[in-house]
């Protein structure tokens, strides 16, 4: 059979036009058809029909041997089937392990491995699927295959050590478009002509006349010798292959190369390899190790060489291309039509839409535009107006890694449409974004912890220096912005992409690696509640820096985000107290119950012993709501209670905007937890006070209110290293390169009479109240502790403030006092003076002070509106305090002072 009638076999389009041909649609979607392999015709050489457990199976005779990899053997099985209509249908398989099964999979160290299958449809190219894996065990989909409507037959070569039950057929229906969808018009079309991916007529000349500028020269080098060097890709029609990125990477260079110098040899090297490529690429039923990825990758690949190579194209190679990426389009996870998932989150956020679909449909646009509607729809009508609402807090849901990672692929659909239009589509706001990582870098080179971090690996025992070099190049360049450059060149740059550096990398942008320049405090809004607050911007290991953060309020988008309103996070020669969970697996026992639970994080729990959890999580670990559904849309974000995450009340830091040495944070958090919660503040207030010794201090403060009394609270903070108990505090400890921090932790109420803690260590720390957990692992988390402090006596209503002092080495902590009064507590430390207020009510009654010595005074948790400070010399000023800061900050020498609302004149 002639290559071009092969691929037209093999492949239906479904309900999607290929150039004039209409392809019919598969029948309803009741058609079942189950096949006992008992039924087919056996052969008797080789395979043998046997009963077990009420069943027949079919398997391969002890002395035989399989030919799964052999090219002309007789099958072992042959299927007659028929189906009721041509069309598209998909096949399962129903097969057990032989009794000695277990033994034979395996590999020379005793692991399982998996069991192929070989099937072939009349005279097809065979196809090599799995039918017995450790991951789905024998119940296999088999993929989607074409069927004529008449008598076909399916034979079946078998392996050792699995027996097959069943073949089952039933009809494969595309996922369903919504209404919105079929009847969108979009308003950004691509533009007549190629090339329109990544560059169009007016942006060629501009990315030609940079290539060979110093910064871009190696990379336009590498490009060139590559694209140069002939690429021997020897293949089989009859034949099918796995993926091969080499094959890949040559075909966008060549492709690449044609695109910039117009040398029509390379081009049509790359149109052949990615013709040839094309014709034997087969995933089969592979779905571990989100091979989607791998689908998607090939995708763009064929689009970038159909776009840049367009007038190199024939009527076959063109026809061939299309067909090839749209059977590729319809393996991916979100499908095709792209509706399976959601483009919002999950998977279908990462390279499937923004980058290869959406390429593919700009490329293959003046043949087919339907295919153009919906990945525009899902981009432009679902993705940008969530992303506008989202990063209004210039930080990802996601977390460090997994918000990375998404974003650089977000990055791409950003540069498609400005390349493709010459004008922007998303939302200015996230230029801002990558701001958030430079926030979250520590001086071990590693981040803070935010949502499922899976970058997490030591490098001889030493946390790596984390990077996601792609989506800083991408973004530093759209935002043409100098200091994400110099971000993007201390994570080493790009050169394993150099076509994508190329293509976006202004020379003429000089990157500043200086990030003095930045304000020491980052405050995230009101999305996504926080703030990060600094001391120093010396990323080394020989950093003195203190970096600490606190979570809450905002909204709660599910998937690798925690359930962690309210957590506080704290480094200073490493780790003092945050999380402690890893992300060793998604949807595990140990994920799902610990990792991802509140209990991983440092902050409050509070124990309905009847509570119920969703989502696999069959733990009461006595935390916030655990979620993994998250919202469509900025009006169902704001709307549905469910995904209230609480609310940020105050967020103020100075005087000064860029060295702060105060930073107030306070949060009503009752909406992150369920119903079992009354009311539930955090308060939270960070002191710079610029010494060697103590070179931070934290004031916290926590007002829990239960439904019933015997809800116990439990005031939780985590560490990697054993705390030590003095007296009635706790001393926690790290050390990095050589520099030992440690963190004074002084619960001030409930008083040491009236509170009872526990501290749980190594592998108990892995664990909550009803289970434990084995975690191999060599990174401290995994051997750290929790320090749980609960009120001595049940009450529904429970107050505790505390003070955290951060000292250089053996420093000695500072003298703390404190007074409580019905609306605020007054605490003093070194030269500070702070007012916190006590519950969720802001402070509008006189504050009275007697100020003993020189003292720098805060005062949080006001009534926004004038105030007016009274001191020994008279009447000192009148200050507005403004909405959600709510502070008043000011110097004050030895006296009485008193602080009222209102405005004196």
């Amino acid at each position: 059979m002639k290559k071009g009638l092969l691929l037209f076999a093999l492949l239906n389009i479904g309900s999607l036009t290929a150039f004039s041909q209409a392809y019919p649609n598969v029948v309803g979607d009741k058609y079942v058809n189950k096949q006992p392999a008992s039924k087919a015709q056996v052969s008797k050489p080789t395979a043998e029909v046997f009963s077990e457990a009420k069943e027949k199976w079919v398997t391969l005779k002890p002395n035989a041997t399989s030919r799964v990899d052999s090219s002309n053997a007789v099958p072992d099985l042959i299927f007659k089937i028929k189906a009721p209509e041509a069309g598209t249908y998909e096949l399962s398989t129903i097969a057990t392990l032989t009794p000695t099964g277990k033994d034979i999979l395996k590999d020379d160290k005793g692991n399982p491995i998996t069991a192929y299958v070989k099937l072939q449809i009349d005279n097809e190219r065979p196809t090599r699927r799995i039918l017995y894996d450790t991951y789905k065990g024998g119940k296999q989909v088999t993929g989607k295959f074409e069927l004529t409507g008449k008598e076909q037959l399916v034979k079946v070569w078998l392996p050792k050590g699995v027996q097959l039950g069943f073949l089952e057929w039933k009809n494969y229906n595309d996922p369903v478009v919504p209404t919105a969808a079929q009847n969108y018009v979009p308003k950004i079309v691509p533009p007549a002509g190629h090339p329109r991916i990544w560059v169009n007529q007016q942006s060629l000349p501009l990315i030609k006349s940079r290539l060979t500028a110093a910064e871009n020269q190696p990379a336009w080098e590498k490009v060139t010798a590559a694209a140069k060097t002939p690429f021997h890709f020897d293949f089989d029609i009859q034949k099918e292959i796995y993926y091969r990125e080499d094959v890949e990477k040559a075909a966008e260079a060549k492709a690449f190369y044609y695109l910039m110098t117009n040398d029509q040899k390379v081009g049509k090297e790359a149109v052949k390899l990615m013709v040839d490529y094309l014709s034997v690429l087969e995933f089969g039923n592979v779905t571990y190790g989100d091979i989607t990825r791998e689908i998607g990758r090939a995708i763009y690949t064929g689009s970038l060489v159909y776009d840049w190579c367009f007038d190199l194209l024939n009527k076959d190679d063109k026809q061939q291309l299309y067909t090839h990426m749209l059977k590729l389009a319809r393996e991916m996870e979100i499908g095709w039509p792209p509706f399976m998932d959601s483009i919002v989150n999950g998977h279908g956020n990462e390279a499937q839409v923004s980058r290869d679909l959406l390429a593919m449909s700009i490329a293959l646009y003046d043949e087919n535009p339907t295919l153009y509607k919906y990945t525009s729809y899902t981009v432009l009508e679902q993705l940008v107006p969530m992303r506008k609402f989202e990063y209004e807090s210039p930080r990802h849901n996601q977390g460090v890694d997994y918000g990375a990672y998404r974003l650089g692929w977000e990055m791409h659909a950003v540069w498609l449409y400005y390349r493709m239009t010459g004008y922007p589509v998303f939302d200015d706001n996230i230029k801002q974004l990558p701001y958030f990582w430079l926030y979250m870098r520590l001086p071990d080179g590693y981040m803070l912890r935010d949502g499922d971090m899976f970058n997490v690996k030591n490098v001889n025992g030493k946390r790596p220096y984390w990077k996601q070099p792609q989506t800083m190049l991408l973004t530093s360049a759209y935002a043409n912005d100098p200091i994400l450059k110099g971000e993007f060149e201390r994570q080493g740059g790009l050169p394993d992409n150099p076509v994508l550096f190329l293509l976006v990398n202004d020379p003429s942008l000089k990157a500043n690696p200086n990030l003095n320049s930045l304000p020491l405090t980052k405050n995230f809004g009101k999305v996504l509640g926080g703030m990060v607050i600094r001391t120093g911007w010396d990323n080394t290991p020989d950093s003195k820096d203190v970096i600490a953060e606190i979570k809450g309020g905002g909204y709660h988008f599910a998937n690798h985000q925690h359930p962690d309103a309210g957590a506080l996070q704290l480094f200073h020669h490493g780790m003092q107290l945050g999380d402690i969970g890893l992300y060793i697996g998604y949807g595990t026992p140990y994920d799902y119950n610990f990792n991802k639970r509140s209990i991983a994080h440092s902050m409050m729990l509070a124990k309905d012993p009847n509570e119920k959890w969703l989502f696999r999580a069959k733990d009461n670990d006595g935390g916030a709501r655990f979620n993994q559904r998250f919202p469509m849309s900025p009006a169902e974000t704001t709307t549905d209670p469910w995904f209230d995450n609480g609310q940020v009340l105050s967020a103020s830091f100075g005087p000064s905007a860029e060295k702060p040495t105060f930073n107030y944070f306070k949060a009503d958090l009752t909406g992150a937890y369920s119903s079992k919660m009354t009311s539930y503040t955090r308060g939270y207030c960070f002191l710079n006070l610029g010494r060697t010794d103590i070179p931070a201090v934290i004031i916290l403060t926590d007002d829990m209110t239960t439904g019933q009394a015997n809800f116990t609270k439990y005031w939780q903070i985590n560490t990697n290293n054993k705390p030590e108990q003095q007296g009635d505090n706790i001393v926690l400890n790290n050390s990095l390169n050589g520099h030992v921090g440690k963190t004074y932790v002084n619960m001030l109420i409930p008083a040491p009479a009236n509170r009872k803690m526990q501290i749980f260590s190594g592998a108990e720390a892995n664990s909550n109240f009803d289970e434990k957990f084995e975690v191999k692992s060599d990174k401290p988390e995994a051997t750290a502790n929790r320090i749980m402090i609960s009120p001595a006596s049940e009450n529904r209503q429970d107050r505790f403030l505390t003070v955290f002092q951060v000292a250089e080495g053996n420093s000695a902590p500072l003298p703390v006092t404190y007074k409580e009064t019905p609306e605020y507590y007054l605490v003093e430390i070194a030269d500070q003076l702070v007012c916190m207020s006590v519950g969720s009510d802001l402070i509008k009654n006189d504050i009275n002070l007697d100020v003993k010595e020189n003292r720098t005074v805060t005062l949080t948790g006001l009534k926004p509106g004038f105030w007016t400070i009274t001191g020994p010399q008279g009447k000192i000023n009148s200050i507005d305090v403004l909405q959600e800061k709510n502070t008043l900050n000011f110097k004050a020498t030895a006296g009485k002072y008193t602080i009222s609302y209102g405005r004196s004149y």
